[in-house]
Formats: C-alpha cells, sequence, structure tokens
C-alpha cells in the first residue's frame, strides 16, 4: 500500500489548499526571474503545510527540470561545490530551463570551520537559474547573510477546516467511513501540519477502513510521539553526525524506550546489507553500554550511547535513502506508552486530591479516587466545583468522565 502523503500528492498549484498568495509570489519570482535583484527565494513556515511540494508543482506547471538537494545531506564547502556548484551554470540535459531546490537548510551548520552555509549564500549570486531554500525558522542567527540575499515568502500555517477538506477528499477516494465531527477532531490535533494528519488518517484506519472516535482518542494519548519520530528522521534522513547527535535532545522517551524504537525502524530505512550491518553495530554497543550502566551504575557512558545511537547510525550509510517509511513503535512499546499516560494522568489528580484532604496520593487511589470520579460523572455542580477547587486540566477533566 502506497502511503497517502505520495498517493495523494499534488501535482498542481490549484490542488496545494492555503497558499495562494504565496505560490503566486513563487511563480512571479520564477517567471521573471532574469529581472530580479536577489537570484534567490527563502520559503519559510511550519512542517508539513506545502512549501516542497509547491515547488515542485509549479516545476511541473512550468516546463522546469527541478534539482532537489537536501540541506542536511550537505556536510561541507566542498560538498555544496560538488552538488550545487556544477548545477547553477550548467543547462539542462533535456535543454529546459532549471529549478534548483535545497530542502531544509535548518539543518545546515552556521559554523565557520565548515562553511556549508556560507558557501550557499556566496553561490546564490552565481546561479544562472532561479533557487528556492526551504526552511522552518529562518530567523536563527545563522541565516543574517542568507536573508539579506534573498526574497522572503511566508507560508502561512493551515487552519484546521483546511486539513479537514483534505483529509475529507482522501476519506471519499478511498471510501473511508467517518464522521465530520471525528474528521475535523482530526484535523485539529494535527496542529496546523497536513503532512502528519495525512499520515495519522492513514495509520488509524490502514485495518478497519473507518474512523472512529475510539481511534481519535488513542491518537491523543500519542501526542508526544511526533518528537520521537522526528529524531528518527534526524538520525536516518542525515549522514551529517552533528545534525543526528542532537536528535534525543528533547525527547523524553527513556534510553530504553528509544533503543526499541531504533530497532523497530531500523531494517525498514536501511535496505542495504552493508549499511545496516554497521548501523546494527553501532547499536548492539549501544546496548552493551546500557547493560554495564545497570550494572556498575556508570552513568558516563550515556554521552557513549548517545553517540553511537545518532551520529553513529546516520554515518553507517554511505548516502541518505530517498524512499519514505512510517516510522512505527512497537506493539509493546506502544501499549506501555499508552498505559503510562493514564496511570500519570490518575496519579496527577491524585496528587491534587491528597493535597487538599491532607492524605497521601497512594491512599487517594485506593481508597477515595473511585468515589470522587463517580461523583463527578454524575453530578454536573459537583464536577463544576470540584474542576475548578482543583485546577483541573482539560485532560484530567476528560479522564475522570471517562
Amino acid at each position: 500500500m502506497h502511503p497517502f502523503t505520495l498517493k495523494y500528492k499534488p501535482v498542481k498549484t490549484n490542488e496545494i489548499i492555503g497558499q495562494e498568495i504565496a505560490i503566486k509570489k513563487l511563480k512571479k519570482f520564477i517567471s521573471d526571474y532574469k529581472k530580479q535583484k536577489k537570484k534567490a527565494v527563502l520559503v519559510y513556515g511550519p512542517t508539513g503545510i506545502g512549501k516542497t511540494i509547491s515547488a515542485y508543482a509549479l516545476a511541473n506547471e512550468m516546463d522546469l527540470e527541478i534539482l532537489e538537494v537536501n540541506a542536511s545531506d550537505i556536510r561541507n564547502k566542498e560538498q555544496i561545490e560538488q552538488k550545487i556548484g556544477s548545477a547553477i551554470g550548467q543547462q539542462s540535459l533535456f535543454f529546459k530551463q532549471k529549478l534548483i531546490l535545497i530542502d531544509e537548510i535548518d539543518g545546515l551548520s552556521g559554523t565557520k570551520d565548515r562553511g556549508g552555509l556560507l558557501a550557499i549564500t556566496n553561490m546564490l549570486e552565481k546561479s544562472s537559474f532561479p533557487i528556492i531554500l526551504t526552511a522552518t525558522n529562518p530567523w536563527d542567527y545563522k541565516f543574517n547573510k542568507l536573508r539579506r540575499k534573498t526574497e522572503m515568502v511566508e507560508f502561512l500555517p493551515l487552519n484546521y477546516i483546511e486539513i479537514f477538506n483534505i483529509l475529507k477528499k482522501i476519506c471519499d477516494d478511498e471510501k473511508i467511513k467517518y464522521e465530520d465531527e471525528v474528521l475535523k477532531g482530526l484535523a485539529r490535533r494535527a496542529g496546523n501540519d497536513a503532512r502528519s494528519a495525512v499520515n495519522d488518517l492513514q495509520t488509524l484506519t490502514i485495518e478497519a477502513k473507518e474512523l472512529t472516535k475510539k481511534g481519535l482518542e488513542e491518537l491523543g494519548e500519542r501526542n508526544k510521539l511526533d518528537t520521537i519520530i522526528n529524531a528518527l528522521f534526524k538520525i536516518f534522513k542525515s549522514t551529517d553526525p552533528n545534525v543526528a547527535i542532537t536528535a534525543f535532545e528533547n525527547v523524553e522517551e527513556k534510553l530504553d524506550q528509544q533503543l526499541l524504537w531504533i530497532d523497530e525502524n531500523l531494517p525498514k530505512e536501511y535496505t542495504k546489507p552493508e549499511d545496516l550491518a554497521k548501523a546494527y553495530d553501532k547499536l548492539s554497543k549501544a546496548d552493551v553500554f546500557n547493560r554495564r550502566i545497570r550494572r556498575w551504575q556508570h552513568y558516563r557512558f550515556l554521552v557513549y550511547i548517545n553517540a553511537l545511537i545518532t551520529a553513529g547510525i546516520a554515518v553507517s550509510k554511505k548516502e541518505r535513502y530517498k524512499h519514505r517509511i512510517q516510522y512505527k513503535p512497537t506493539g509493546r512499546l506502544l501499549k506501555l506508552w499508552w498505559a503510562k499516560q493514564k496511570s500519570m494522568k490518575k496519579k496527577a489528580i491524585a496528587e491534587k486530591i491528597a493535597e487538599k484532604t491532607h492524605s497521601s496520593s497512594k491512599d487517594v487511589i485506593k481508597n477515595s479516587l473511585p468515589y470522587f470520579q463517580l461523583a463527578f460523572k454524575k453530578n454536573k455542580s459537583f464536577r463544576e466545583s470540584f474542576s475548578e477547587e482543583l485546577d483541573l486540566s482539560k485532560e484530567e477533566v476528560e479522564w475522570l468522565r471517562k
């Protein structure tokens, strides 16, 4: 089965929702390229809103050959000159005009010794063809010089109705059963990221061809999985150790869970036996260090483990794999994670009750919480006063109502 993100990828600009103004600016820039003072355009905005696909749609409509380079694959000045330097002056093999796309420049290092970002900045003025660069956050100080040499075009975050319309079309085409309110709930949870919403839709409906409220609730329990998936993307889709080594910096999952995620998805991503063998060698060494920590409490080994499972695995491949897969946890891990989230909500509520009743949270969970929950469900006035008194969050209120 093809991923929905590929199967329903827009091929024309009128199929891209919510970015009409930005696409119009891009088209004008490309059409009038020879008259432009600046030779590149910097497209920026959140992930999953159509930045990259708009470049491909424009190239298709304007009969341009597109050359894409992912910035996370470029390590230094030499590689940039090799991959981009020759392309900016050479005629297309098919005697067509070209469009050069440098994607995800957030992954470029801004350090002087590597020189990658500076090399691109200096190359822009030499290009015979229009260049589109994409970024999530163009306001980083390392992009100061680049911003001065580029036109900037903002892609706006999508609202949930726009994402809902995208999902609705897919559901109708795929004969997926759904209720409008449930589908809108999925669109709201996407956080302006249409690609993420489409991936979630396929994950939730892959077996039963139906989007249910229960499935959506389970998705809500998984809200932090995006973080671990982004971490895997940094490791698997980059050959730059400096990018990969930061992958787990903001990830809350414990080390054992990180290892399980990598072990589950590594053979799906690395399809060449040599690359897979090297990557598993790094993973096995990390596991050895992990056992030594458990046995002797040598926590200094954590530094080595992180280096092995991030930068070590990233550089185990000769080049970035272009295929896209959906990173998934093991079934066991996901069940454990959901159970843990429910337990954490229960514990948080119990601690609030314990503080007010001058008892322990263990006693509350064992003795009084079931009665509070029963009253919470049946008595509206109690529910309102109880929620206000304990300052309950929306998630805690939902847990008590269930």
